[in-house]
């Protein structure tokens, strides 16, 4: 299985279906920040345009967001915020948003929800033989958390999860400056990086779980 990873796009809609047209994968996650702010219309309309091309589309909302769209994610059926759904014997499950923080953006919320969020959607592909999460923020303390000035700023409800469960992968974004790898126990761990500048990730599962960071030229 082929799986295409965006996050972080940003308002960037064409860049990112650009993306998911080259890679022609089995399944497309987007990982949050679809928009700055944007309204409903416009991310049901760019939802639209990337699941004509994918029939196994499903999404999280970040922090840049509103709690509007994961609504509109629940209402189409896509949404993996504290929801598990299943391809083949690979199971998906999520949280949207990102922890509270100084910047007070528009989809916060404390790690209590974002751990209630995991449980609840990672009870529905408990039995799947591949587990994967998809967090907007990445887990604290790795590689892939760590701002411009150095600090660690990712979720540790998702590392403390990770960490209870050995998960197979963990897809993340959030923190642009830190799209990269990293390994959390038997976990491995993909930022996906900006989508909207036209980085993004691909995992392809067959005998080996193999992921990459990738850039659209």
């Amino acid at each position: 299985m082929k799986i295409t990873a965006l996050t972080d796009i940003h308002g960037s809609y064409y860049k990112a279906l650009e993306i998911i047209k080259k890679e022609k994968a089995d399944v497309v996650i987007i990982g949050g920040d679809l928009t700055n702010v944007g309204s409903v219309k416009e991310v049901e309309a760019a939802l639209g345009q990337f699941s004509s091309l994918s029939k196994n589309l499903f999404a999280i909302t970040g922090n840049m967001d509103l709690p509007q769209h994961d609504e509109l994610l629940n209402r189409i059926g896509i949404s993996l915020n504290g929801h598990g759904l299943l391809v083949d014997d690979i199971g998906f499950f999520g949280a949207s948003a990102s922890p509270f923080s100084p910047l007070h953006t528009p989809n916060e919320i404390s790690e209590e929800t974002i751990m209630k969020m995991l449980k609840q959607g990672y009870r529905e592909i408990k039995d799947a033989k591949i587990k994967i999460m998809i967090s907007h923020a990445p887990p604290y303390g790795s590689k892939v958390d760590i701002t411009h000035s150095g600090i660690h700023v990712g979720s540790t409800a998702v590392r403390q999860f990770a960490e209870d469960e050995q998960l197979d992968v963990i897809i993340c974004g959030h923190i642009h400056e830190s799209r990269g790898q990293d390994t959390l126990g038997k976990t491995k761990i993909i930022n996906c990086g900006q989508a909207g500048r036209g980085f993004y990730a691909s995992i392809e599962i067959g005998n080996e779980i193999k992921i990459h960071n990738k850039e659209f030229r």
